[in-house]
This record gives C-alpha cells, sequence and structure tokens, in this order.
C-alpha cells in the first residue's frame, strides 16, 4: 500500500500531531523521520494530553508500529524518559522500534549548544539547546556516533572513536568556551547503559519498512518541523538541522518517493515561528497577544513563547509546491473565532518590486512588507462544527481564500485540540 507523508507547511508547530493521530487510526506503521526532541508533536485524546517528542503520534493506537528512523538525531536519556512517561500513563500502546542507522545526541553536544549561543550574544540564532546542531554537525562531517555504536558488542569501536573525537570536542570547552572538559571513561558508561537500555527497540528499520510496504501495510511518515525551517528552502541560517521536506521524509524514513502516494501538508490557519529570523507578517500588538493566549503558544519542548502572525498565504504556496502537496489541514481555525477581520498575507513588497516567492538573501527577506487582503471575521464558535456546512458562511471563505491561494485543497480543519474537533471535507481525506 503507498505511503502518506504529513509535514509542516509553515515554521513548525502547525499541529502535525492531531492530524497524523487522525490519519494513525487506519494505519499500520508510522515513521518519524527527521528532528531530534528540539520538535513536539501535542495528541489529545479522551484520556489526556500527549506531548511527544521523537516518538511518533501514532504510539497512542495499540494497533499500530511507530518506527524512529535513520534522519533522527536521538537523545537517548530524553527518549528513554519518554517511553516510561508513557508506559505510566496509558497501558495499552503501539510497538515501537528505533533504527540502528539514527545518530546519537552525546553529551557534549548540548554543552557545545549552549556554549556557543552564549559566545554568540544577541547573534544567536535562537536553538532549543538540545544539541540538535551539533548532532546533525558530527553526522555532516562523518564523525558522528550512531545508535549502532552503542549497542553490546560494540565497545572496542565506540572507544575508538571517542578517543579521536571527545579532544577536539574538549579543547573546544577549554580553550574557546573556557569550561571544564568531559571524561572519556565517564562518557563511555553512560553510553553503554544507553545501549543496554534501547537494544530491545533497535532494528534494521529501513528493511523492516520496505517488507511491510511489500506486504501492502499502510505507512504514514510524519516529519517534524516545518519546510521554512529547511536547511536549504527555509530562512537560512534561521533553520534546523534536518530537513522537514517531502524529500527529507523520504530519505529519513528509507522510503522511496515513488512509493509515496499522498502529501498533506499541515497549516496552521494564521502562522507562528520560534526563535529569530523572517516573520514579515508578525504580529506584535494585542491581537498577536491575543492569539498567543488563545493558540496556547508556548512551545512543547521549551515552553518559550511563540512570536505570531498572520497566515502567510507567499510561504504557504512556496512550501506546498516544493513538496509536491496532494492535499492540506488547516488547524486552529477556531483561534480566529473572536475576530472582527482577518488578514492574508497575498504578496511580499521589496521596495518598488511585489515577489511571489521567500527570496534567498536574508536581508532581503527581513525587510519584506507584507501585502495584505482583509477578509470578514464571523465571531461564532467554531468549535463544535460536525461538518464543512456547519462553519460559518465567513468561515467557509476563509478556508476557500487559503484553498485558492495556496493551491491545493484543504481536507481537514482543526477546530479544536480534541481528536473530535476535527472537519473532514472531502470523502479523500478519510482513505
Amino acid at each position: 500500500m503507498p505511503v502518506t507523508i504529513v509535514l509542516g507547511g509553515q515554521w513548525g508547530d502547525e499541529g502535525k500531531g492531531k492530524i497524523t493521530d487522525a490519519l494513525a487510526a487506519t494505519a499500520d506503521i508510522v515513521i518519524r523521520p527527521n528532528g531530534s526532541t528540539n520538535a513536539g508533536h501535542t495528541v489529545v485524546t479522551d484520556e489526556g494530553i500527549y506531548k511527544l517528542h521523537v516518538i511518533p503520534s501514532g504510539i497512542l493506537y495499540p494497533h499500530c508500529t511507530c518506527i524512529i528512523g535513520a534522519g533522527v538525531a536521538v537523545s537517548p536519556p530524553d527518549l528513554l524518559r519518554e517511553i516510561a512517561a508513557l508506559r505510566e500513563r496509558h497501558a495499552q500502546l503501539g510497538q515501537l522500534y528505533l533504527s540502528d542507522r539514527a545518530h546519537v545526541i552525546m553529551p557534549y553536544h548540548p554543552l557545545l549548544d549552549l556554549y556557543e549561543e552564549q559566545r554568540r550574544g544577541a547573534a544567536g540564532i535562537g536553538t532549543t539547546l538540545r544539541g540538535n546542531g551539533p548532532a546533525f554537525t558530527d553526522k555532516v562531517a562523518r564523525r558522528g556516533i550512531r545508535v549502532a555504536d552503542l549497542l553490546p558488542g560494540s565497545e572496542a569501536l565506540l572507544r575508538q572513536k571517542l578517543e579521536i573525537l571527545l579532544p577536539e570536542k574538549n579543547t573546544l570547552f577549554v580553550h574557546l568556551y573556557h569550561q571544564q572538559p568531559l571524561d572519556l571513561d565517564e562518557l563511555l558508561n553512560e553510553a553503554r547503559t544507553w545501549g543496554e537500555a534501547l537494544a530491545p527497540f533497535v532494528i534494521a528499520a529501513e528493511v523492516f519498512v520496505q517488507d511491510a510496504l511489500a506486504a501492502g501495510k499502510h505507512v504514514i511518515v510524519e516529519a517534524a518541523q516545518g519546510t521554512m525551517l529547511d536547511l536549504d528552502y527555509g530562512t537560512y541560517p534561521y533553520v534546523t538541522s534536518s530537513s522537514p521536506t517531502a524529500a527529507g521524509a523520504c530519505q529519513g524514513a528509507g522510503i522511496a518517493p515513488t512509493q509515496v502516494e499522498r502529501v498533506v501538508g499541515v497549516f496552521k490557519a494564521y502562522t507562528t515561528r520560534v526563535g529569530a529570523g523572517p516573520f514579515p507578517t508578525e504580529l506584535t500588538d494585542e491581537t498577536g497577544q491575543l492569539l498567543r493566549e488563545r493558540g496556547r503558544e508556548y512551545g512543547t519542548t521549551t515552553g518559550r513563547p511563540r512570536r505570531v502572525g498572520w497566515f502567510d498565504a507567499v510561504a504557504a504556496r512556496y512550501t506546498a509546491r516544493l513538496n509536491g502537496m496532494t492535499e492540506a489541514a488547516l488547524t486552529k481555525l477556531d483561534m480566529l473565532d473572536p475576530l472582527p477581520e482577518i488578514r492574508v498575507c497575498v504578496g511580499y513588497r521589496l521596495g518598488d518590486r511585489e515577489l511571489t516567492a521567500p527570496p534567498a538573501q536574508l536581508d532581503q527577506y527581513m525587510a519584506v512588507e507584507p501585502v495584505y487582503e482583509i477578509l470578514p471575521g464571523w465571531q461564532t464558535d467554531t468549535s463544535h462544527a460536525a461538518s464543512f456546512a456547519d462553519l460559518p458562511p465567513a468561515a467557509q471563505r476563509y478556508v476557500e481564500r487559503i484553498e485558492e491561494l495556496i493551491g491545493v485543497p484543504i481536507t481537514m480543519i482543526g477546530i479544536g485540540p480534541a481528536r473530535r474537533q476535527l472537519v473532514w471535507r472531502h470523502a479523500s481525506a478519510l482513505a
């Protein structure tokens, strides 16, 4: 059976967990292909709120097999805590596996993240300080530690790698950051403990997935973060260290592009982003504060307040095309309920030019002025709508206008955090 990819069309935090949870009800396998503990997906069920980081959102379905793919940077202590917390709260969980090719966030990575942000001061990127960037730096430099290196029987190889790598890190700690060095034996003992705890979960994930597809299984790939944070196509350098695109999802999950049938882009009905970087539609007024508080726009991982703004159709159309989205989900429509009017950015103005796509030059993106189209609000509670027809006419028109602007059919509309608060607009969304 073909593959469905669920990915973010903005700067992350679009509600991918909610959409994946809805689609996973009929899925056999859900794969997390990218990112790390710096990302957070929230799922709300009748039992409560679950805040997931590297474990796929399908884990709450007992029938579902969940896989942390090769493209994820795994923090073993964080993953083990996440597993323990889920088991404590929820007895009926799906099966969880971890790719032996996934890279490991070692204890020196969060320290490098923290010290470098401190050194940069006001010029910092605004990372989550979880070690994601330094771990992916080591991966690209071909000196990273992988999950396979932690497993029992790999101790000699791990020691050999760390004997080369740790002196480099300690040189940075001591001479650049003026901090204490790390001890090799302590690091090896910690890694040995992780390997023993993780070993029951570790598999050759790409082989498992391809065998499952050959057997006709239904697979969902749940990408983390959002396309505007992509290392190549996002607001560089204010981006993440892996690829949150459809192409990146295939790579991280061990799936071929020809096996993908659906690409579901998830968009919030307004826009948010965390950390520094261009944000043309940002609201710093009372409307922005209202949306932040109504939408509880605080990071799942860090608790940091998110920046809030109007829907940016320029960026959304750009990500829809980049990913070949076949359909879209629009979440948190109900957050707009009190507003008398709603603005949508339909273009960027840079001096005397109008841009139809995000510019690559950072200084230009920081300088663009949004061109707005103003739509009437509905000032009616939408959170109990059972169908698209139940939404106020102005809310229906808002959804239709977003659909027109991004060029992708909107098949699902989120009107609240609960599982039942999802309007299925087209029958194809249920497939």
